[in-house]
Formats: C-alpha cells, sequence, structure tokens
C-alpha cells in the first residue's frame, strides 16, 4: 500500500540550488554527447566527398556560364529545401554575389497536384522538366532517403533531355541502406549524407547545398578556370 501525504525526497533527487536533479543532468549531458556523436561519422564521411562536390560544383559553373539555369527539386522536406536553393542562387543572401539563374519545381501547387491527380505523384517533376527544363540547364534533387520516386523519375527526365544531373541522398550504404536514387545512371553527380537519421541527413543536406552555392561562386571568380574572358 502507498502511503498517503508528501513523501520523503532522497538526496540523490533532491534539486540542487540551480534547480536541477543531479542524476538527471548526468542523463542529459551522456544524451547530448550520443546526439554528437551519431553526427561525426557523416560529417567526416561529407568531408571525404570534398572531391566529389568540387567536381559538380565546377560542372554547374560550366553550365551556368553556357546560359544554363538551375531546376531544383523534392517532396516532403526537401521540397522547402528546393526553394531554398532556388533562392539562394536567385537572390544571393551575401551582397556582391552574382545572382544566377534558378527555379524550384515545388512551388506551383496547382501545376504539382495537377499533375499527381491525372498522371501520379511520380511524374510531378518528370513532366514539369519536359515542358520547362532546357539540355544546358542543371538538374537537382534531393530526397532525404534516396527512395524517392518523384525525385529518381525527374532525374531520369532531365538525364534523357541532356541536362546535368546533380543528386542530394540520404542513406547510410554500410548498413545496406542504398536507395535507387544512388544506384540511377541517370545521376552524373551524387553526394551522399551518409546517415540512416532523416534528422542528420536533412544537416548534412543543407551544408551541401550551401557549398554547392559557394564552390560555384568560386569558379566564377577564377578567370579562365570556365572559359577565357569569364566575367566575375
Amino acid at each position: 500500500m502507498v502511503p498517503d501525504g508528501p513523501q520523503p525526497v532522497s538526496d540523490f533527487e533532491r534539486p540542487a540550488q540551480d534547480g536541477t536533479v543531479p542524476g538527471e543532468t548526468a542523463r542529459l549531458d551522456a544524451e547530448a554527447s550520443r546526439l554528437f556523436e551519431q553526427r561525426n561519422g557523416p560529417t567526416a564521411e561529407l568531408a571525404g566527398q570534398a572531391d566529389a562536390v568540387a567536381a559538380a560544383c565546377h560542372a554547374m559553373a560550366v553550365r551556368f556560364h553556357r546560359g544554363g539555369k538551375l531546376v531544383v527539386f523534392g517532396t516532403g522536406g526537401p521540397s522547402a529545401d528546393a526553394q531554398h536553393v532556388a533562392v539562394e542562387f536567385v537572390h544571393p543572401v551575401i551582397v556582391g554575389k552574382r545572382a544566377l539563374p534558378a527555379i524550384s519545381l515545388t512551388t506551383d501547387v496547382a501545376t504539382v497536384t495537377g499533375i499527381a491527380e491525372r498522371e501520379g505523384v511520380a511524374a510531378i517533376f518528370a513532366h514539369q522538366i519536359r515542358f520547362l527544363a532546357d539540355p544546358a540547364d542543371i538538374a537537382l534533387g534531393i530526397s532525404v532517403d534516396g527512395h524517392s520516386a518523384s525525385v529518381l523519375a525527374g532525374l531520369e527526365a532531365a538525364a534523357e533531355l541532356g541536362l546535368l544531373t546533380i543528386a542530394l541522398a540520404g542513406g547510410d550504404s554500410a548498413a545496406g541502406d542504398r536507395g535507387p536514387i544512388m544506384n540511377s545512371k541517370a545521376v552524373d553527380h551524387l553526394l551522399v549524407a551518409a546517415s540512416s537519421d532523416p534528422r542528420v541527413v536533412k544537416e548534412l543536406q543543407v551544408t551541401l547545398y550551401h557549398l554547392l552555392w559557394e564552390l560555384v561562386h568560386v569558379f566564377f571568380e577564377q578567370p579562365g578556370v570556365l572559359a577565357p574572358g569569364v566575367v566575375t
């Protein structure tokens, strides 16, 4: 039987002068350490892709230099990322950086839902690419787990038209978590956020597309890297 009335509090459970409970503080510290450690491996893996990131950025800069535009797409959280990427290029947050043409295929709700209703969700980006993109353009597809059918179809449609194709995909290949986007021959440049945790993938993909923006501008600022007479 549980006695009525207030029960005594042990010294272990008694709050310290700052209001914290010693045992709880230790548990929270351990959890914070675990969360940081969870990101160490994927972050190191991303750093190991420096050459791949640089190659993708150079290819993007060449396309921009030739008059192409960036076409970005993704579903769910990456749909917002697509809009973020587009505005970064069109209206650079750093004053003085060159604005570059970019569009997101996730902003027109009427078009997206109309295509989804008639052709299915998997076609929402591929259909737009066939009518809005040009061969000189760049297609950037973003997927948290590498399994998005609509992103894959968009990349495949872009490749068929001759666009440069870049995929940001998440998944832990070492654990067998490798989606079809990672294995697609339609992808020219694959950049992987090596984690099965969607929160970690999100954090790394934000870093990735900021790197894409930054390095594209680095190439533009180096005369002769893209072609003679590049204007900064």
